[in-house]
């Protein structure tokens, strides 16, 4: 099936079913227990290196979140942060599991055992600012994950963010940090009203947020020009050590979350031009993607790509 097998691990716990959300909600645990169970059932599933992850702790969540937005969390047992973020007596631990899902994939790299790595995990982050969480996000995974990353060595860290949401509290974390990158496409005007293209970061950190945003009904054609045509001059003038991804899989036509209309080769032609422009470590860290049809192709296409050798640029 692959010519050049890229060494290439799936890093998952059943932990991340334990997070609760009311009945209704569409960050249901189902999303990844469908995708999971759909994924075994495919070819790419033999060649993924399968790994459990590590438990991030209070101080590494610490390199984002306040201590006092961090104890107020842990504080909850059972409640919500707003309307629609929700936590029940596992979120906490699936948290810490869902950031030391990057973390283990950071520490095989390092070891030289894998390239590139996929976290479904749950809850979701990029929403959850420094000081608070909403839309469904309690802790910014990529953000504390890029943090981590540093402290392990890798300097400078881009992160891309292709959820039909614009990741608020990633963008505002690092709005004034030079080490990393953000770049994000993103439906716009939508929730959250942030990430305009006139945003680009502030102080020594102006210049490296780069937002693209999408008008609605946008498909495969739009998409495909950022991610094969702009993206990677971006990656090559900022040079990154290591780039991580907010994979949002709403920006899919079957998903009732966004007005977007990519298809699953869509995803595909957009995961080339990621992985092309670079040849750095990359880890794709699972946002949003609510319809779990088309989530569980979407993720299969991406593996597929991400077991294939692609460096382009």
């Amino acid at each position: 099936m692959f010519k050049k097998i890229i060494n290439t691990a799936f890093i998952y716990d059943e932990i991340f079913t334990c997070h609760d959300t009311p009945a209704w909600h569409p960050e249901s645990p189902i999303r990844v227990e469908y995708l999971v169970d759909f994924l075994k059932k495919t070819e790419v599933w033999q060649y993924l290196i399968q790994l459990k992850p590590q438990r991030a702790t209070i101080d590494e969540i610490a390199m984002v979140h306040t201590m006092d937005y961090i104890n107020l969390v842990m504080s909850i047992e059972k409640g919500s942060l707003d309307s629609e973020t929700f936590i029940s007596p596992h979120t906490f631990t699936a948290s810490l599991y869902a950031i030391g899902s990057i973390k283990e994939a950071i520490t095989q790299i390092k070891a030289g055992n894998i390239k590139r790595a996929f976290c479904p995990v749950r809850p979701p982050g990029h929403h959850a600012e420094a000081n608070i969480g909403m839309g469904f996000c309690i802790f910014n995974n990529v953000a504390v994950g890029a943090r981590i990353a540093q402290k392990e060595g890798f300097k400078k860290v881009l992160i891309v963010d292709f959820d039909a949401h614009h990741g608020n509290g990633t963008q505002h974390i690092f709005e004034e940090d030079d080490t990393v990158f953000y770049f994000s496409t993103h439906q716009f005007p939508y929730y959250p009203d942030t990430g305009k293209e006139t945003e680009r970061g502030r102080g020594k950190g102006e210049g490296y947020t780069y937002n693209v945003t999408i008008r609605v009904g946008s498909g495969d054609k739009d998409f495909l020009y950022v991610y094969q045509d702009i993206f990677p001059d971006v990656v090559r003038r900022f040079n990154p050590d290591l780039i991580i991804v907010s994979a949002g899989y709403d920006i899919h036509y079957m998903d009732q979350h966004s007005d977007l209309r990519v298809t699953c080769e869509g995803v595909r032609g957009m995961v080339q031009g990621i992985l092309g422009s670079a040849d750095v470590p990359f880890i794709f860290v699972l946002e949003g993607g609510y319809d779990y049809i088309s989530l569980s192709k979407s993720v299969r296409n991406t593996l597929e790509e991400m077991l294939t050798y692609s460096f382009i640029c």
